[in-house]
């Protein structure tokens, strides 16, 4: 059983106009995710930058749509999950999906719009995507600023509203400034820095923070975040899971892997059913009760919603 924290299947869905049920064109598709050991998926709402800023809103409700009429709706057996309390009450033959939202750009100065799309079941909220917003500066802002006030408005909503802070893709500073204020803290897909010296990876000092904040931490399947080989392995992002075991990060470890958000891929980790590679390589390198807290526990147990 695995949780995946993070996917752009709904850009896909919505931006190419596919189904969710056959598609080839997906990393993750409704047939290829039943052929797989992941039971709970989390669905990303990303809204590309290039989409006018006065449609950007529109567009994540569109995107909301599409989650639950081509993922949820048509089947019996995939369950959308809002708090911890479904997470536990998934029956064997059930699985689960999430639903995220990737940068803070479609609420531009709004809240109201915010406290909307938490209605509407968002569950944990990336402040930003590499580029600034009212919320922050990305890690891809020259500028390099941290939190807006505007933005600790919305950590301040978050919190309330007991919904993870994910700082996947944040500046540097922002990600210390996010410390300071957010309760729930995630960085849904993220490797080690130490290993591939990547600007979207999490430092020795961001990741013991982490640890202390009692947040979680994603590995993700990017290429570029996990190697600077010409061929990137498994093998390579199992090395950076040992590293994060290593140096204190057990209970916070899971999965964050960004299919369908990259071109590129990790040889080996072409879909969502390659996950039974990582699977199978991790049996044989950490113990039992690790795999156990990497692959779904430590998500369990650190989901901030209990219920409602």
């Amino acid at each position: 059983m695995i949780i995946d924290a993070h996917c752009d299947v709904l850009l896909k869905l919505w931006s190419e106009k596919v189904s969710f049920a056959t598609s080839n064109r997906l990393q993750i598709n409704e047939l290829m995710w039943r052929r797989s050991p992941v039971k709970v998926q989390c669905f990303a709402i990303f809204i590309p930058e290039e989409i006018p800023e006065e449609f950007q809103f529109q567009a994540a409700l569109e995107m909301v749509n599409i989650f639950f009429d081509q993922i949820i709706k048509p089947y019996d057996d995939i369950k959308f999950i809002s708090n911890k309390n479904d997470l536990l009450l998934l029956k064997e033959h059930e699985r689960g999906a999430v639903l995220t939202l990737e940068g803070c750009h479609a609420i531009g100065r709004d809240l109201n719009k915010l406290k909307t799309l938490i209605r509407l079941g968002v569950r944990a909220v990336g402040l930003t995507w590499n580029n600034a917003n009212a919320v922050c500066d990305g890690i891809g802002e020259k500028r390099g600023a941290g939190i807006s006030s505007f933005g600790e408005e919305v950590i301040e909503l978050l919190n309330k509203e007991q919904i993870w802070t994910d700082v996947s893709h944040i500046s540097y500073n922002g990600f210390f400034d996010v410390m300071k204020h957010a309760d729930y803290v995630m960085a849904s897909h993220s490797n080690a820095f130490s290993i591939c010296d990547h600007r979207r990876n999490l430092d020795d000092q961001q990741i013991q923070l982490l640890i202390e904040k009692k947040g979680w931490i994603g590995v993700t399947f990017v290429p570029q975040f996990t190697s600077k080989k010409a061929t990137v392995t498994h093998e390579d992002l199992i090395e950076h899971i040992i590293y994060y075991l290593n140096i204190g990060a057990e209970n916070c470890l899971g999965f964050g892997s960004d299919f369908d958000g990259i071109e590129e891929y990790i040889k080996g980790l072409e879909d969502i059913t390659d996950y039974q590679v990582v699977m199978n390589e991790l049996e044989y390198r950490i113990s039992n009760e690790q795999l156990k807290k990497i692959t779904y526990l430590n998500f369990i147990n650190k989901f901030p919603r209990i219920k409602g």
